[in-house]
């Protein structure tokens, strides 16, 4: 059962009037999707709505197949998590052995230390703080002048889990500092933690003397010194970790599909908000990737897969229960593509998170190469 309406017909209640003037203006996603429809050969709708709230329209092959990809991402990643999360220890182990990492293994000082022992931890609170408020801000920005209705999008939802995770951030390295502070008042001697020299004005860490009273913390990961014995993260800790590569792997995929597909071929006109939403992200994770000393586990992308599950499915129940234009003419399952267009972009998820995987993998050996191995710490 079809009906007739402008391309441009704003379906969605929620979609504020502003922002329905602004996609009647810019119209990239509607552009996009006619274009790609072209290049590809699939048929264009020519302004034919298909309801998508009818059973015709879910009780087909294609919804079928598509749905069986989704349960085995989701299945897949399932195990992935069930695996590897966690240090996994069954039954009490002699003090050394609880310290060797395995690959699920987190600490919570790796939340707010950094990748070297001479950047002191406050310049990694100051960046994080910063990104934090300038994304924020942009967000807020949007939904003041556009509406809620941006949460419609991907490229907003991705953009949301990227500022939640530098409020996170913010907030572990503030914590991160008390407790070098909180160390210091304690015992006296010195942090146990790296300190700020006043008359060198670098990062150096207490000495093996000045540390002989306080627990034995290191803030490396550096396996040929002797063993050290720091305090595993906790729930807050793995939640931190997780919107971390999480967001890695939704960024990279979503400004990827836009500068590599959606503006080469609808060629949307470029303002500073659409710039901002598909490059600010990106340049700020990268950095806060150069300065963290957190590690980056490959089965983690089983986070993302669930991030991008979790908006797939969002998408299925808004349309199961009202009939509209679906946001990208990939999850679109009125096509005789669509099992491949869904295929394709979970194939496309694991290069996109292993980007991020291999910056982490470049940074070590820059580090390495660079730098003394008693200088560096973290994901190293």
């Amino acid at each position: 059962m079809t009906r007739q309406y402008s391309p441009h017909e704003p379906l969605l209640s929620f979609i504020s009037p502003t922002t329905q003037k602004k996609v009647k203006q810019n119209s990239i996603f509607f552009n996009m999707e006619q274009d790609l429809q072209s290049i590809v050969g699939l048929p264009i709708m020519g302004g034919v709505e298909i309801d998508s709230n009818t059973l015709s329209y879910w009780l087909n092959w294609r919804v079928g197949l598509c749905a069986l990809w989704l349960m085995i991402a989701w299945v897949v990643a399932s195990i992935l998590i069930w695996k590897y999360e966690g240090s996994k220890k069954s039954k009490p182990e002699s003090r050394q052995n609880q310290q060797k990492d395995t690959v699920g293994c987190l600490y919570e000082d790796e939340a707010w230390i950094t990748c070297l022992k001479q950047i002191h931890p406050f310049w990694l609170l100051a960046y994080r703080s910063i990104a934090f408020l300038l994304l924020l801000t942009l967000l807020i920005i949007n939904v003041v002048l556009d509406g809620a209705g941006i949460f419609y999008f991907y490229t907003q939802w991705t953009f949301t889990l990227v500022t939640i995770y530098f409020g996170f951030a913010t907030a572990f390295s503030i914590y991160g500092l008390y407790i070098c502070q909180r160390t210091v008042g304690d015992h006296g001697h010195g942090p146990a933690y790296p300190s700020l020299d006043a008359e060198r004005g670098g990062y150096v860490p207490a000495s093996v003397k000045e540390t002989a009273d306080t627990p034995e913390i290191s803030n490396g990961f550096n396996t040929h010194e002797a063993p050290h014995f720091r305090k595993t993260a906790g729930f807050w800790g793995y939640l931190f970790q997780i919107l971390f590569q999480a967001s890695a792997g939704a960024v990279v995929l979503t400004d990827c599909v836009f500068w590599l597909i959606l503006y080469p071929l609808s060629g949307p006109t470029l303002n500073f908000m659409i710039v901002s939403f598909h490059s600010l992200n990106f340049v700020f994770l990268l950095g806060d990737t150069i300065l963290n000393g957190m590690r980056f586990p490959m089965f983690r992308i089983a986070y993302f897969a669930l991030w991008t599950l979790i908006y797939v499915i969002f998408q299925w129940i808004i349309h199961a229960v009202a009939s509209m234009w679906w946001p990208y003419v990939i999850i679109d399952l009125s096509n005789q593509y669509a099992p491949l267009w869904y295929l394709l972009v979970g194939v496309t998820s694991v290069p996109c998170y292993s980007l991020f995987a291999l910056l982490f993998k470049l940074k070590s050996c820059c580090l390495s190469r660079f730098f003394p191995e008693s200088s560096y710490q973290g994901s190293t």
